[in-house]
């Protein structure tokens, strides 16, 4: 299997696994909301409106990241969703990482997540905007 082939499978599955996980993602949303609620910083109002919302357009980016001919334009709107979400990692960190029974990691956990996972998915995202 020459090199080109070999890297089209790996975008291949990479693309895959990025809609599984942001469908995933998006539906958790209604299927737990209350693991979400907390997440939200409490100087927004509306948290239920913000969760709901958050979990559609996570939905509707997987699909629209499923088709070529809107891959591009969803890819672009994963990193802007990603970079609106930076406000609760902030509130997870000064929280110490710790916001309910249900979510509680030790406060170095939360910066891992703001410094490496969060733009780690935010390469993702743009790495299959083509």
């Amino acid at each position: 299997m020459g090199l080109s082939r070999y890297k089209s499978r790996i975008t291949q599955w990479s693309l895959i696994l990025l809609i599984a996980f942001y469908l995933f993602a998006g539906f958790n949303h209604f299927r737990d909301p209350d693991f979400y609620y907390p997440l939200i910083p409490p100087y927004f109002k509306y948290i239920y409106e913000i969760n709901v919302t958050s979990g559609l357009i996570e939905v509707l980016l997987a699909l629209g990241m499923s088709f070529s001919k809107t891959r591009k334009a969803a890819s672009y709107s994963i990193v802007l969703m990603l970079l609106a979400f930076i406000p609760a990692h902030i509130y997870f960190i000064e929280e110490g990482g710790c916001m309910s029974e249900s979510l509680c990691v030790p406060a170095w956990i939360a910066w891992v997540r703001l410094i490496v996972v969060h733009p780690l998915l935010i390469a993702w995202a743009w790495w299959h905007r083509k």
